[in-house]
């Protein structure tokens, strides 16, 4: 089968699964970005994608390069019917705990897409965190409206780091986008932990 064709059956799929999940009525799909970071928020984003058009290349952020995800993010923002962000900031989770944290951020997101859904298709584990919830393990990966919310969260989520960046340019929060890494660590401590203080600093970035 050519690559293109093996494509394009690759994301009808997604959109056949997605109806067949969803049914007919008002379905929208959910992910989330930025848990397990040490700076920025949790972001979760909310999208109801219809069936047509289509948007060709949609799969899992994790499997997409930047520039990919930026042009799918265009797309998608064009054809969507309603897309909803929630974006919690660290010392919120502090104070609610992470699945609480996860749970808030859902329900915020769908609230803000202004949509009642019959169906809402969620990337992972059970959460219990709206009505009509349906969970799928890597859904990410298999159902449109799930991969168009994680390449619109993870979009969203990276130019908020890249703005953090040019406030806090030590931190090289371009790069790590805020998730551990040996560069961002260097120049604040020998070691993989970051001192008291570069660590209250960066928990606070996405409350400035």
């Amino acid at each position: 089968m050519p690559k293109e064709l093996a494509e394009r059956e690759r994301v009808n799929d997604m959109y056949e699964l997605m109806h067949e999940l969803g049914g007919d009525g008002v379905v929208v799909g959910v992910d989330e970005v930025g848990r397990g970071s040490v700076a920025g928020p949790l972001t979760v984003c909310a999208v109801c994608l219809p069936m047509e058009p289509r948007v060709w290349g949609i799969n899992d952020s994790k499997k997409l390069t930047p520039a990919r995800r930026e042009l799918l993010a265009v797309k998608i923002a064009e054809v969507a019917t309603a897309i909803g962000f929630c974006h919690i900031a660290p010392e919120a989770i502090d104070d609610m705990g992470m699945a609480r944290a996860i749970r808030a951020a859902v329900a915020g997101a769908v609230a803000d897409t202004g949509l009642e859904p019959d169906c809402v298709l969620m990337d992972g584990n059970p959460l219990g965190a709206v009505p009509n919830e349906l969970d799928v393990v890597k859904g990410d990966a298999k159902i449109a409206c799930i991969a168009a919310a994680s390449i619109m969260a993870k979009v969203t989520r990276d130019e908020m780091m890249v703005e953090y960046d040019a406030e806090y340019p030590e931190y090289h929060l371009t790069e790590s986008k805020g998730y551990a890494s040996p560069r961002a660590h260097r120049g604040h401590s020998q070691t993989w932990s970051f001192s008291a203080a570069s660590c209250e600093l960066l928990r606070k970035l996405s409350a400035d």
